[in-house]
């Protein structure tokens, strides 16, 4: 029968439980338990899909099309969870379902409320989170405890643990130590605090996870123990890492994570833990050999989450290569009228992101143009495909007008167009051409070459597409076709294959990147760049500077 872990969280948002609830899946998984997890999120958006970046980071997709919330990415990349629609469930959906429910009439005349109905959903959708044969579903409820958003999942997984056999659910509760510098001391009484709340309504933590800047002393550890009801062993320290979060799951190891939860679920595990591709990752991580920096230039760029599984992806394939990998954070406006030599002088290679409107747009074209003139190791994912696209269009094939429709409906050369299906679309929310879809690879092409198949299936998130009326002319100027979904001849990649590394996709790799598996094209993209740095610096010209 499945298990069921609850993680909730305390005291401050912000605190982790995405990275938390990851790391509990890679120790259970190392224990050779099948592992599914989901995500309870409180807000009423149906799905995060409509929000800003600024509002919630990056929209995750996954590979059946949902979009979802970014901690989706990091349970993808950490463990081997299946995840999709079903991993993700919202207030919004939630309410959504239960009123389509008595608008059909399907409650028979009851007075519908949030308990029983508005719970019995929740727990329906806990239900189709974990798929049959699921050793061990792991739920993540977001929010704070004590939030009003979150009462009903909150109440929702209270009545759902205790319809399980005994020692069938437990709950996880993640919280703060806060450091005092005035003090010197780290305080007990907001984790105190945060578990009353819990208590209130009927929950009790079986594990506590305590974040925290500097270790927990043994009086600490008991102090927790005695005045939030749980045993000392199952005070866990989570302090903060010093190099990556892929630390985490080393360091939960070390403090008896796993032991606690197979304990208090009474499963019996024969798997040996071995850590050791994890040990290998972090040592990697921490003593890289070589340092390259790549500009991203984006129009969220001020918010890191924006472009989080880009990040991920970029420092993936540095973990890979031995190589740490620096981020140069440019906003795209800053490039379309500043002097672009200073803004992008030094760097190694070029990433150019997703992103949706106008603005930005000419930035982006300007950076191109620049790294193309250069040889740059370049790289354009989704909204960047397309602007790599305009910018060779313009620069190189003569059309001086060449646009794309999503910022000028009316341009003469319509590069960039909107997808046929798109043209009626009113609303906005799920409605883009989203999820896996086959992409073939043009044989002797540079993405065929580093892909290393004919056929890949990635992750798609736009409404407008590369216009295939533009097809011949682009690829006789030298931007080729490498990548097409057959069914539409809708062209996925674009690239000059003359250049080491200058490549376009319409999909995002990012999401299909894992800390031990990078994304191929990902690690083609940073070793280009790591070459392109060793090449420049024994050219005649280094080498004369340096004699110097």
């Amino acid at each position: 029968m499945t298990r069921f872990i609850f993680v909730t969280g305390g005291v401050v948002s912000s605190l982790g439980k995405g990275i938390t609830t990851a790391a509990i899946a890679v120790l259970l998984e190392k224990r050779g338990l099948k592992i599914s997890i989901q995500k309870l999120d409180p807000y009423i958006n149906v799905d995060p899909g409509t929000m800003s970046p600024y509002e919630h980071g990056e929209v995750y997709v996954t590979e059946d099309g949902y979009e979802a919330d970014l901690d989706l990415g990091h349970y993808e990349r950490f463990s081997q969870a299946p995840i999709g629609r079903h991993s993700n469930a919202t207030t919004g959906s939630i309410y959504s379902e239960v009123i389509r429910r008595e608008r059909a009439g399907e409650y028979l005349g009851q007075t519908v409320q949030v308990i029983p109905h508005i719970t019995d959903a929740i727990q329906d959708a806990i239900r189709r989170g974990a798929p049959a044969g699921t050793d061990v579903a792991i739920i993540e409820v977001g929010g704070t405890a004590g939030d009003i958003e979150s009462l009903p999942f909150l109440e929702a997984i209270r009545q759902f643990a205790l319809k399980q056999e005994p020692g069938h659910a437990m709950f996880v509760h993640l919280t703060l130590l806060p450091y005092l510098k005035a003090s010197g001391e780290m305080k007990t009484k907001p984790t105190q605090q945060s578990v009353g709340k819990l208590r209130e309504i009927g929950l009790q933590p079986d594990v506590l996870v305590c974040r925290c800047e500097k270790p927990m002393t043994p009086g600490m550890r008991e102090k927790i123990s005695l005045f939030c009801n749980v045993r000392p062993d199952d005070v866990i320290q989570e302090q903060d890492v010093e190099t990556t979060i892929y630390e985490v799951p080393l360091d939960l190891q070390r403090e008896g994570l796993d032991r606690a939860l197979v304990q208090k679920l009474q499963l019996k595990t024969s798997a040996p833990l071995d850590m050791s591709d994890w040990e290998d990752l972090r040592e990697r991580w921490a003593n890289p050999k070589h340092e390259i920096e790549i500009a991203v230039v984006g129009k969220y760029i001020q918010l890191h989450d924006a472009y989080k599984s880009i990040y991920e992806a970029l420092a993936h394939a540095g973990a890979a290569l031995n190589t740490k990998v620096r981020f140069r954070k440019i906003l795209a406006d800053d490039c379309a009228e500043g002097d672009i030599d200073t803004i992008l002088g030094g760097i190694d290679g070029l990433l150019i992101p997703g992103g949706f409107g106008e603005r930005g747009l000419e930035g982006k074209i300007r950076a191109l143009k620049w790294a193309r003139e250069r040889k740059l190791a370049t790289f354009g994912i989704c909204f960047g495909m397309q602007a790599m696209t305009i910018e060779f269009a313009r620069n190189v094939l003569g059309l001086e007008n060449a646009n794309t429709t999503e910022a000028d409906e009316n341009c003469t050369e319509p590069v960039i167009h909107l997808m046929d299906e798109q043209g009626k679309v009113t609303d906005k929310g799920g409605t883009m051409r989203l999820g896996a879809y086959a992409c073939r690879l043009i044989e002797g092409t540079r993405s065929a070459e580093i892909y290393g198949r004919d056929m890949v299936f990635e992750r798609h998130r736009h409404r407008w597409e590369y216009n295939s009326d533009y097809r011949e002319r682009l690829e006789k100027a030298g931007l080729l076709s490498a990548g097409v979904y057959e069914q539409r001849e809708l062209v996925e990649i674009v690239e000059l294959s003359e250049l080491p590394f200058y490549i376009g996709v319409q999909y995002h790799p990012e999401f299909k990147s894992k800390p031990l598996v990078p994304h191929p094209l990902f690690q083609a993209f940073v070793k280009t760049a790591l070459q392109s740095q060793d090449q420049a610096a024994d050219s005649p010209a280094a080498v004369e500077v340096e004699s110097r």
